[in-house]
């Protein structure tokens, strides 16, 4: 079956907690468990491995992973038929996530996840980004040997071992993460980032749908239909976006008026500065500022 997609929010990065290895006779089944708290990503790596989890029935061979969620029921759904190994990793987000069908479905609900995201994680004023992982996958022998690493790891003392474990585990998901890139739609993935790069180390100049289009050698329309499929939003869409988050930072850092910061974020008027912002956020600039500082400027 194709494999739905876990979409995490970061940062933060999902979070290492514990491995370790298990293994299973012929005539064995997984364990039962209900609302674990931690995702449970299995690994196998020899024999077969038949797991339910809420009602869909997975069947995993030598090398292949399914990640289970931290709040259903999973259960082993048939006897292992030979002797069977696998090595599992507890881990969790305290960032927003959610299951979706296929890699459409992500970027269809992506903004909606995002906005969310900032107010349970606490990142109003922080840049975001997805990280997409497939919940059943086949493992490359470059990530089967990260896992492996993870044995190794026992030898080290903890406060080392606790450290080096983490580095692994997010080297890992990195993997994963570029790994389903490539069976999506790469070339608007890729052209959106090439749009969010420029505007972000751009944002205080003028910027319009022709500068970009001789920046970056595509039309306008592609450009738009790219950043509409990966942010939800067109080029001016997320320029307007990403001032109005860096003018929220500089009102709660700086002591600046709101004049000069309208200036600094690429805005030719206060005036429409303050209308954007108003238009986007529900409050002016300056009762922003007075709401988060008790200041009156």
């Amino acid at each position: 079956m194709d494999s739905p997609i876990l979409h995490f929010i970061t940062p933060p990065i999902p979070y290492f907690i514990d491995c370790g290895r298990a293994c299973y006779e012929a005539g064995e089944y997984h364990i039962s468990r209900s609302d674990i708290g931690v995702f449970d990503l299995i690994v196998v790596t020899r024999g077969s491995l038949a797991i339910n989890e809420n009602g869909t029935e997975w069947l995993l061979n030598q090398g292949e992973a399914l990640i289970l969620k931290p709040d259903g029921h999973h259960y082993g759904s048939a006897a292992c038929k030979a002797e069977t190994e696998m090595i599992w990793i507890h881990f969790q987000t305290y960032g927003s996530w959610r299951e979706s069908a296929n890699m459409d479905e992500c970027l269809a609900n992506q903004t909606e996840l995002i906005e969310t995201h900032k107010v349970s994680a606490y990142l109003n004023h922080c840049d975001v980004c997805s990280i997409f992982i497939p919940k059943h996958l086949h493992i490359a022998s470059k990530d089967m040997e990260l896992l492996e690493h993870f044995s190794q790891l026992d030898q080290e003392p903890q406060s080392m071992r606790n450290w080096k474990r983490q580095a692994t585990f997010q080297q890992f998901m990195q993997h994963l993460d570029l790994g389903l890139s490539s069976l999506s739609d790469v070339a608007a993935i890729r052209i959106a980032e090439k749009v969010e790069l420029y505007i972000r180390h751009n944002y205080p100049l003028p910027i319009s749908n022709p500068i970009l289009q001789k920046e970056l050698n595509y039309h306008p329309n592609y450009l738009a239909r790219s950043m509409l499929k990966v942010y939800g939003m067109t080029p001016m869409e997320y320029l307007l976006h990403y001032r109005i988050e860096q003018a929220k930072k500089l009102l709660l850092q700086t002591a600046w008026s709101v004049a000069r910061i309208a200036e600094e974020i690429g805005f030719n008027h206060v005036s429409y500065f303050s209308s954007c912002f108003s238009r986007k956020e529900g409050i002016s600039p300056s009762n922003f500022r007075s709401k988060f500082t008790n200041s009156d400027k």
